[in-house]
């Protein structure tokens, strides 16, 4: 076993997920892509591959656990809407270890949205797609927003509300705590969850923002 394959699998382990050597080097075939596209499309400014694997790989991965935790309330085939997903984080991480779920990964670079479905051709991911788009102009609805250190929470639900589905949540992760951008949320959005996320080998806070329209539960 390599030793990013070993760190990866322990880092799955460690968040308790359960993901198949298939998915597991799904997800390194990822990373090789990102660093390959990265020399060309500037994808990240993480250039060492160790880095990447724990900065961009794992903490996405870190998610993953809350997200199948909501999944399993909702009905099978749930929409997934990254938005300002870049290179695809955490979206492509999201698809490879989440098959049920369709995953399009939004950007306003043609060239960022243009490698998501390089990624998705590559590595036969058919739940997943990339859309070049201002995720204003999306007509279809999902069942969850997601994104990763985007734009502040404001703007990201403002700019994202008419693409979330009627009972959808907003997932987005964050850093710290952020106090400031949660003070200036509107009325209408509700802050239903904030959960506390440890990422394996990297020490730094992590959080992810749960929220939906505001009576959009009975």
């Amino acid at each position: 076993m390599s030793d990013r394959l070993q760190t990866l699998t322990h880092a799955a382990e460690q968040l308790g997920l359960a993901l198949s050597i298939e998915q597991l080097q799904t997800l390194l075939r990822y990373l090789d892509l990102i660093l390959k596209w990265n020399k060309v499309y500037n994808l990240t400014a993480v250039r060492d591959p160790d880095e990447a694997l724990t900065h961009h790989l794992i903490d996405s991965l870190a998610a993953v656990p809350p997200l199948q935790k909501h999944l399993a309330t909702l009905a099978p085939g749930a929409r997934l809407l990254d938005v300002g997903s870049g290179g695809g984080l955490p979206g492509v991480v999201f698809a490879i270890c989440c098959p049920d779920l369709h995953v399009s990964c939004v950007d306003t670079v043609g060239k960022k949205a243009a490698f998501v479905q390089q990624v998705a051709l590559e590595l036969k991911l058919r739940n997943l797609r990339g859309v070049h788009a201002r995720v204003e102009n999306l007509k279809e609805k999902f069942e969850v927003v997601s994104s990763r250190a985007f734009a502040s929470l404001l703007d990201f639900t403002t700019w994202s509300v008419a693409s979330l589905a009627e009972q959808g949540v907003w997932l987005a992760m964050k850093g710290k705590h952020p106090e400031a951008e949660l003070a200036v949320l509107p009325p209408t959005v509700e802050v239903f969850h904030v959960e506390q996320l440890a990422v394996p080998g990297l020490d730094a806070e992590r959080c992810i923002i749960w929220m939906r329209i505001k009576n959009a539960v009975a």
